[in-house]
């Protein structure tokens, strides 16, 4: 009995994120099956950890726009321009005439980890603005913030990529903490800190109830433009983690980088169970969502499949897991 409460608490009484764990289970079968030799390598799974954390945490960003029933589009651009405008700080005259080891290496990184999630912080502030006080659709304003952010990317590098992080900014990347990669520590932290913050504080509370039932949340006394305005903050600070990640784990910045993950952000935040009208959205689903779509993506890499059925197998994916749903719940 003790078992089946901890698992019903566990899931949230939420049978779409058990039916996406039987999926995930049953897609890790799949390809262990079809390659067991390579799939089920250690070297496989190390690689996974390294690629998926950007790309989760990116998931989680769209996912808390989402609970307010919007949408960001420019969280690509953050993380982008947050890893560029980091390069520019370690390439800068200042950092570079000092003696980057020791101590003053440590403190110029936090500096360029720092500076990375302020800008992730000022984008989020912008599109805030933009949605909670001047009324401007959420999906057109992040286009737009998107695309200015691109070009802040292009006129900061002039083009080519920034490379020749510091080794301390590459180990947010490609180092191990505990035997384990450093990116998955910091997804796993992440996925705790936000899951925390949006189920046992009064701001996931009241963001949730703003995307559930905008009209009972202002009767309620909540200032719908502020909770509007800390999450779009709280998702660029997040897409600007996920730059810092990507910038350290390829020791280099582009305005470019990572242009898929936008879409696969939007497809893993839905298939994890988010709502796109908002007031759903979990972390734990955005978790499992992820691990079935890289297992997926790695098990078809390894049998030599091209991008583009990849791409088209992520799609059925979702298509069929929201048929599966919309069939289980016809009411809605």
């Amino acid at each position: 009995m003790k078992l089946s409460f901890d698992t019903r608490r566990l899931l949230g009484n939420d049978r779409n994120i058990a039916q996406l764990l039987v999926i995930t289970v049953l897609v890790f079968v799949l390809m262990s099956w079809m390659n067991p030799d390579k799939f089920l390598s250690y070297y496989n799974f190390e690689s996974i950890s390294y690629i998926m954390p950007e790309l989760g945490i990116l998931s989680i960003a769209m996912m808390i726009s989402m609970l307010t029933g919007g949408i960001d589009l420019s969280v690509v651009g953050i993380a982008n321009l947050a890893g560029v405008t980091a390069g520019v700080y370690f390439h800068s005259a200042m950092v570079q005439s000092s003696q980057m080891s020791g101590p003053e290496a440590l403190f110029y990184t936090l500096g360029g980890l720092v500076l990375a999630l302020l800008v992730g912080l000022a984008a989020g502030l912008l599109n805030g603005l933009l949605i909670a006080k001047l009324r401007i659709t959420p999906i057109l304003a992040t286009l737009g913030t998107g695309q200015i952010l691109i070009g802040l990317c292009l006129v900061l590098t002039g083009g080519p990529a920034i490379v020749g992080f510091p080794e301390a900014w590459s180990f947010i990347g490609n180092g191990k903490i505990f035997g384990m990669a450093t990116p998955f520590v910091l997804f796993v932290l992440t996925c705790l800190i936000v899951g925390i913050l949006l189920t046992r504080t009064t701001l996931g509370i009241h963001l949730m109830l703003i995307g559930t039932n905008p009209k009972a949340a202002v009767f309620a006394g909540i200032r719908k433009d502020r909770m509007i305005l800390y999450s779009y903050m709280m998702t660029g600070v997040l897409a600007a983690l996920a730059g810092v990640i990507l910038s350290g784990r390829i020791n280099a910045a582009k305005s470019d980088y990572g242009a898929s993950y936008l879409l696969q952000a939007v497809l893993i935040a839905v298939l994890g169970g988010t709502n796109p009208a908002g007031g759903k959205g979990r972390v734990f689903g955005i978790s499992i969502a992820l691990l079935a779509l890289m297992l997926l993506s790695s098990g078809f890499q390894m049998m030599r499949a091209s991008n583009h059925l990849i791409d088209f197998i992520w799609g059925a994916f979702l298509i069929l897991v929201i048929a599966i749903n919309a069939s289980r719940n016809p009411e809605r």
